[in-house]
C-alpha cells in the first residue's frame, strides 16, 4: 500500500479496532474541536445564567471557593475520561468505554451508561434553552418594568431557540468548525467586554473584600452551613462538568487518540479560568446583595447585578445581550454532541427503531434523524417549565447527576478490573491512574447524594428537589426497555484488543483492513489487520 493520509488511517483504526465504518466527515481540527468543547461548557456564561442557587447556598464566597474545589475534582475526572478517549476514540464516548472495560458485564453496563449519558444531554439542552429563555425575558422585563414575569414567556423563547439551533446543526454540518471558531471569538470577546464594564462602571462602589471572600450567606434554611455549601456546588459543576462533550466527535477529527484528550484537558483549563475571572468581576460589582436575593426579574438575578453595576437599564440589557449571544452557540454544540450520542446508541441497536435513527444523511453527513428526535424530546421537557417554578433547577441538577453517573459507569469498571481491558493510547495515566480514578469515583458518589438534597428548607411540594425522582424515573424506563428489548436484541459496541495492539505498533503504511485472523484470534504480524468478528471482539 502507498502512503496513506491521516483520515484513511483513522478510518482503518475505526473499523479494525472498534467495528464501525467511517460515516461522518472528519472536518474538525484541534482548534475547532477545543472551541466546540469551550463553547458547550461556556463556563462564564453558564455561571452567569444559573447563579441563583449558588448565591442562596453561601453567597459569593461559596461560589468562588466552590468553583475551585469542583474544578480540582473535575480535572481528575477529565484525565480519567481523556485516558479512555485516547484508547477508544469512539463517538459513543462513555457508552463505548464502559462496555469495553466492564468486560463480561459490559453489555448491560454499557447499555445503562449510554442511556444515562444520552438523557443527561437531553437535560443539558433543556437547561441551556431555559437559560436563553430567562435571558431574553429578563431583557424584555428590564425594558418593560410593568410586565410581570411568567413561566410561559420563557417557554416560548425556549422553543424558538431550540429549533433554530436544531436547524443549524442539521443543515450546516460542514460549517460547524467555522461556526465554533466564530462562536469562541464572540464568547471570549463578550466575556472581556463584560469584565471591563463590571470593573469600571461601579466607579468606587465595588463590594468589599470581606463580602466577596469571607462572608457566608446561608439563605436556604439548612441549619448546617456544610450542607448548604455542598448543595451549592451545583452551579460550579454545571459550569465545568461536561468533560465528555468533545469525545462524541472522535469520529469527526483526524488523529482522535491524540486530539480528543488534548481538547478535553484544554477545555477544562479554559472552563475554570474564564468562569473564575468572570465571577470575581461580577461579585465585586454587587452593591446590594439583598436586592439580588429579592430580584423581581424572574429567575435571573444576574440581571439585577448588571443593573447595579451599570446604573442603567440600557447597560444591563447590553450585558445580558452579550450573555445571550455567548450562550446561543452553547445550545448548538449541545445538540451536536447529544445528537451524536443518540445516534451512537441507535447504531448499536439500543434505541427504538434503530435503523431509522442510525441513518446518516449522505449529503450533509449528519445524523439528522437522531438530532431531530433529541430536539423533540427536549421540547417535551420544556413543557415542564410552565408547570413548575423549580423545574429549572431540577433540570440542571438532574443533568449533573446523570452525567457524573455516566462517567462513573466508565471509570469504576475500569478501576475494578485493574485497568487492564484496554490497550493504552498516547494519553496514559500510568501508575497514577488508580489514584486518579479512585478519587474521581469518591467525588462523584458524594456529590450525587448532595445534589439530590432539597435546595431549600423546609421542603414543600413546590420547592422540592426532584432530581432523585427524575433520575430514578428515567432509569426505570431504561430498565423496562432493557428487559423487553435490550436483553434479547442489543449487542453493544465492540472492541478488539488484538487489532488495537497491532495498530499501536504499526506504521501507517503497514495498516490494511481485510486480513485474516489466526486460529487463536490474534492477528499475525505479517498479516493485514482484520476487521472485528464475533471471535475476536471484547465481550
Amino acid at each position: 500500500m502507498g502512503s496513506k493520509s491521516a483520515i484513511q488511517v483513522d478510518a482503518f483504526r475505526l473499523e479494525a479496532a472498534l467495528g464501525h465504518k467511517q460515516e461522518l466527515r472528519r472536518g474538525f481540527g484541534l482548534f475547532s474541536l477545543t472551541s466546540l468543547g469551550i463553547i458547550i461548557a461556556n463556563s462564564w456564561a453558564a455561571t452567569g445564567g444559573t447563579i441563583v442557587t449558588a448565591l442562596y447556598n453561601g453567597g459569593p464566597m461559596a461560589v468562588l471557593y466552590g468553583l475551585v474545589v469542583v474544578s480540582i475534582f473535575y480535572t481528575l475526572i477529565s484525565a480519567s475520561l481523556a485516558e479512555l478517549a485516547s484508547a477508544i476514540p469512539s463517538a459513543g464516548g462513555v457508552y463505548h468505554w464502559s462496555t469495553v472495560v466492564a468486560h463480561r458485564y459490559g453489555r448491560a453496563t454499557g447499555f445503562f451508561t449510554g442511556y444515562l449519558n444520552a438523557c443527561a444531554w437531553l437535560l443539558s439542552a433543556s437547561s441551556i434553552s431555559s437559560i436563553l429563555g430567562n435571558e431574553a425575558v429578563a431583557m424584555y422585563l428590564l425594558m418593560h418594568p410593568s410586565v410581570e414575569w411568567k413561566p410561559w414567556q420563557v417557554f416560548v423563547v425556549f422553543i424558538i431557540v431550540l429549533w433554530m439551533c436544531c436547524g443549524i446543526v442539521c443543515s450546516c454540518n460542514r460549517f460547524l468548525p467555522m461556526i465554533n471558531r466564530i462562536a469562541l471569538i464572540l464568547s471570549m470577546g463578550g466575556m472581556f467586554v463584560t469584565i471591563i464594564v463590571l470593573a469600571v462602571m461601579p466607579r468606587g462602589h465595588h463590594a468589599s473584600n470581606e463580602s466577596v471572600w469571607r462572608t457566608f450567606h446561608n439563605e436556604t434554611g439548612w441549619s448546617s452551613d456544610s450542607v448548604c455549601f455542598l448543595t451549592g456546588l451545583l452551579n460550579a459543576a454545571f459550569a465545568v462538568g461536561v468533560p465528555d462533550c468533545i469525545s462524541h466527535l472522535a469520529e469527526e477529527v483526524p488523529r482522535p487518540e491524540v486530539k480528543v484528550p488534548q481538547g478535553i484537558m484544554l477545555q477544562m483549563l479554559t472552563a475554570f479560568s474564564t468562569s473564575f475571572v468572570y465571577l470575581i468581576a461580577l461579585f465585586y460589582s454587587i452593591q446590594d446583595l439583598g436586592a439580588v436575593f429579592n430580584s423581581s426579574i424572574g429567575y435571573f438575578p444576574t440581571a439585577e447585578i448588571y443593573l447595579q453595576a451599570t446604573g442603567s437599564t440600557a447597560g444591563a440589557v447590553g450585558l445580558i445581550a452579550l450573555l445571550f449571544l455567548a450562550t446561543f452557540p452553547t445550545l448548538i454544540g449541545t445538540l451536536v454532541t447529544g445528537g451524536r450520542m443518540w445516534w451512537s446508541l441507535a447504531r448499536d441497536k439500543a434505541t427504538p427503531f434503530p435503523s431509522f435513527f442510525s441513518h446518516v444523511n449522505p449529503q450533509t453527513q449528519t445524523p439528522e434523524r437522531a438530532t431531530i428526535a433529541m430536539a423533540c424530546m427536549v421540547s417535551c421537557l420544556g413543557v415542564v417549565y410552565v408547570g413548575s417554578t423549580t423545574a429549572f433547577q431540577a433540570l440542571i441538577s438532574s443533568f449533573i447527576v446523570l452525567s457524573t453517573l455516566s462517567y462513573a459507569g466508565a471509570i469504576l469498571p475500569h478501576l475494578l478490573t485493574g485497568r487492564k481491558n484496554i490497550v493504552p493510547g498516547p494519553f496514559y495515566l500510568g501508575k497514577y491512574g488508580f489514584i486518579i480514578n479512585a478519587v474521581s469515583i469518591v467525588y462523584i458518589a458524594v456529590t450525587v447524594v448532595f445534589f439530590c438534597f432539597p435546595l431549600v428548607m423546609p421542603a414543600t411540594i413546590r420547592n422540592m428537589n426532584y432530581t432523585s425522582v427524575i433520575t430514578a424515573g428515567l432509569m426505570t424506563l431504561v430498565a423496562i426497555w432493557w428487559v423487553f428489548q435490550g436483553f434479547r436484541h442489543y449487542e453493544g459496541p465492540i472492541y478488539s484488543m488484538e487489532a488495537a495492539k497491532r495498530l499501536a505498533t504499526s506504521s501507517p503504511d503497514q495498516l490494511e483492513i481485510g486480513g485474516k485472523s489466526t486460529s487463536s484470534g490474534e492477528v499475525s504480524p505479517k498479516d493485514p489487520i482484520s476487521p472485528i468478528t464475533m471471535e475476536n471482539r471484547t465481550k
